[in-house]
């Protein structure tokens, strides 16, 4: 028998303080996708204007109705509630309670997740904290370690956040909220060290030290991101149109709708093709390099390529 879950207007406050630090926020589609079977992320949106998160979304999700994730950085102040520590790799768990234990030793108390292939590993503040100082923290800490780190190498830990800093129309890169049911297989993904009941876990999650502002700065005093994890900037790769023909360029074959930020928007013509993206700006398009593009719905440059006729052709392919 599946037990009813009934989520308090307490819970849903603590819930709000504990992991809200914007209001813009994504929805996990609740059907898979037809074609690749995943149950995709996108922004909703109300009118055409993007939809605020609302105690009444934050309800929802606890009690299984719907399932979101979380933006970390607030770009008006670029600091964060939280850090989350996504590991679903082999032997993630094990790597997850050694970052756990190393925290310990500087007082950091983290709360870890289930999830579907691993874990998460969250650090709570007592005020929000700067984006660019968590990220300094956790990055050398996994260094010594010898913790992966995704990016670097094909598994590994990924950081949230995973900027520095947000122009104000930028939103960086979402975790699924935490105590929700994931689409994908129908299951709720509880924190170790409490009893599986929302009222037990936000309790839990509130005994759970916070790290100050001011802890942070002495950790990470005398430190800078390591060399090895700083993105490389963009080379384009050369391009001989005798060998290879005319270079793909996406904004020939899309209508930009508007210019926001660092990016153009438009229409995903993957999206279009499975009747979806009606607002016409799933599409992100970098203003200054035009090659990087990338679809908020989660449909993949291959799937773009496709829909567009332009398939992408893989070395040793034919």
């Amino acid at each position: 028998m599946t037990t009813t879950i009934v989520a308090s207007p307490n819970i849903v406050r603590v819930y709000r303080n504990l992991f809200v630090n914007r209001l813009a926020h994504t929805l996990q589609s609740p059907a898979p996708d037809r074609e690749t079977g995943r149950y995709y992320y996108y922004r909703p949106k109300r009118g055409g204007q993007p939809e605020p998160l609302t105690l009444d979304t934050i309800r929802r999700h606890l009690e299984g109705e719907l399932t979101f994730a979380l933006y970390a950085i607030n770009p008006r102040t670029q600091r964060c509630r939280w850090v989350a520590i996504d590991a679903d790799y082999d032997n993630a768990l094990e790597d997850l309670l050694k970052l756990q234990w190393e925290l310990r030793q500087d007082g950091v108390e983290a709360a870890l997740e289930k999830s579907r292939r691993g874990g998460h590993l969250w650090i709570f503040a007592q005020e929000p904290l700067l984006a660019r100082d968590c990220r300094v923290y956790i990055y050398n800490l996994a260094l010594r370690l010898k913790v992966p780190v995704k990016g670097r190498l094909a598994d590994g830990i990924e950081v949230f956040p995973k900027q520095d800093q947000l122009a104000l129309a930028e939103f960086g890169n979402a975790i699924r909220a935490p105590l929700g049911v994931h689409r994908a297989v129908g299951k709720r993904f509880w924190f170790y060290g409490a009893d599986y009941r929302l009222e037990d876990q936000m309790k839990y999650l509130l005994r759970v030290k916070k790290i100050s502002a001011q802890e942070l700065t002495e950790f990470v005093r005398g430190l800078e991101m390591p060399p090895e994890f700083v993105p490389q900037k963009y080379q384009p790769a050369s391009w001989d149109p005798a060998l290879h023909g005319r270079e793909f360029r996406i904004l020939d074959h899309v209508k930009v709708r508007r210019k926001n930020g660092r990016n153009y928007w438009a229409r995903c013509p993957s999206c279009a093709q499975q009747g979806r993206d009606r607002s016409c700006d799933n599409l992100a398009i970098s203003v200054s390099n035009p090659r990087l593009y990338c679809c908020w719905a989660g449909c993949s440059p291959e799937m773009i390529r496709s829909a567009l006729g332009c398939p992408i052709h893989r070395k040793g392919g034919r």
